[in-house]
């Protein structure tokens, strides 16, 4: 497995020193840089379609539920859509809805399957600028929920052993908008909600659905997801996507876990063709002297390509969290227990058998999880403890290319950053403080914060922000 230490010992890992401020201190509210003002975009509860009831922690119900914004919250990707007539700036985020906690999301913390089930899966919201802020637009054409009673349809080389359709999209833990004008949502461990969920259905027990890339388009609320299998059925931390020279999709997806892989996938056909991931090379990565080398795996690794890959003698990474494709800098952008890597193709093409690595040093900025890339060229870096609680607040740092590090946010206590984008208009970031409140030995009843609201019997809410000058 890589670690950090290893990285900085190799040679041809140029570290970019980050001269970082002090982080915020750990308190119930929150901590917002200098010249920024923060905005609540959204919170745990608050409707995403037009027909969800009003938030009543004290009695959820799985309806309710498919329609509000999940307890867990990440950001996954965001689509820009074509400009309307009208002229408004307007976004669609993909936001991950991973966990769902019992002890901290139901009364008395009794876990209730059927309703956790609905928090999960994941959002898309519609946002735009109005009277120059941005808002999520109530009743978004686009806004809809992906939950485990979503229909969604198998295609690839799996999809005769799997069936023609499941119902269900579980533990999205990431995702990335592609060049080709889709999204792409990652599924975690299937084993993690299958077990959570088998009393409800037997195709929870199966689970033989689950733990795919899903597919589908963001700007067609009516579309059908699509699970890809020819990317394999594992526990996926996050993708990112790219276009090859040669007009081939490229995709890459990394494991979750200790040791996990890193994989891409690239398209035989081009990637404007139907269904072109279905079809292609299944890679997986190996590291060594700093460079990326893709091992491809053998035909029908899709069955279960972590043995595959370790088979191949693949590099298990030191838990892989988060990856992003920047566009601008032509670079992937893979973070983990091993800080910020980044790895440029060779030729500039995706599709190329090697890639050239950087690591940036982000000692001192605390555990990162995810990384993106600003049009500015700085890196927005979000930590995350999971709910262990230091003396600092999990922050939003923007690393720019000299290695000078601002703090842009820092989370209420407990929470942590559920990622960072930067809006199409240049000037305000969109991120997520996730599961506030929520650490060891906390409860719905005694969350050690209830923020953002800060009102009796109103629990601590995930909530998506806007950071603005």
């Amino acid at each position: 497995m890589i670690h950090r230490r290893a990285l900085l010992a190799t040679p041809a890992l140029i570290p970019a020193i980050a001269a970082a401020q002090t982080a915020p201190t750990v308190k119930q509210d929150d901590t917002v840089g200098a010249g920024l003002r923060r905005g609540v975009l959204i919170r745990w509860g608050d409707r995403v379609t037009f027909d969800a009831p009003p938030f009543d922690p004290g009695n959820l119900d799985a309806e309710g539920a498919s329609a509000q914004f999940g307890w867990d919250a990440r950001i996954a990707a965001q689509v820009i859509p074509p400009m309307a007539a009208d002229g408004v700036t307007r976004a669609i985020l993909a936001i991950a809805h991973p966990t769902v906690e019992a002890a901290m999301a139901f009364p008395g913390g009794a876990d209730r399957p059927a309703v956790a089930a609905q928090m999960q899966g994941a959002s898309l919201l519609n946002l735009e600028v109005q009277g120059g802020r941005w808002i999520v637009v109530d009743g978004g054409f686009q806004s809809r929920r992906l939950t485990a009673s979503t229909l969604c349809r198998v295609s690839g080389p799996l999809a005769e052993q799997v069936g023609s359709s499941v119902l269900g999209v579980l533990g999205v833990n990431g995702g990335a908008a592609t060049p080709w004008g889709s999204l792409l949502l990652a599924e975690g461990d299937p084993a993690l909600w299958s077990a959570r969920l088998g009393g409800l259905d037997r195709r929870f027990q199966r689970g033989d659905g689950f733990g795919w890339l899903v597919e589908l388009d963001p700007l067609d609320p009516q579309s059908i997801p699509v699970k890809r299998t020819a990317l394999g059925r594992f526990g996926k931390a996050d993708a990112a996507a790219a276009q090859a020279r040669g007009g081939q999709a490229v995709v890459y997806v990394a494991e979750r876990g200790a040791g996990g892989y890193l994989f891409r996938f690239v398209s035989a056909g081009p990637a404007s063709g139907p269904d072109a991931l279905d079809n292609g090379t299944l890679s997986v990565a190996q590291l060594q002297n700093a460079r990326i080398t893709w091992v491809a795996l053998p035909q029908g690794a899709a069955a279960n390509p972590v043995d595959a890959a370790r088979a191949a003698g693949a590099m298990a990474f030191d838990a892989p969290s988060g990856l992003s494709w920047d566009a601008r800098g032509n670079r992937l952008i893979f973070t983990g227990g091993f800080g910020v890597l980044t790895f440029t193709p060779d030729g500039g093409d995706p599709a190329a058998a090697g890639m050239a690595g950087n690591m940036i040093n982000t000692q001192g900025l605390g555990a990162v999880q995810t990384a993106t890339a600003d049009a500015r060229g700085r890196l927005l870096i979000g930590t995350d403890t999971g709910g262990p609680v230091g003396t600092t607040a999990q922050t939003l740092w923007a690393v720019d290319a000299g290695g000078n590090a601002t703090m842009l946010y820092g989370a209420a206590r407990a929470a942590g950053i559920g990622n960072a984008v930067m809006a199409p208009d240049g000037g305000t970031i969109f991120t997520v403080a996730r599961r506030p409140g929520a650490e060891p030995g906390a409860t719905f009843a005694r969350p050690s914060t209830r923020w953002p609201q800060f009102e009796p019997g109103i629990p601590p809410r995930s909530a998506l922000l806007s950071l603005a000058r």
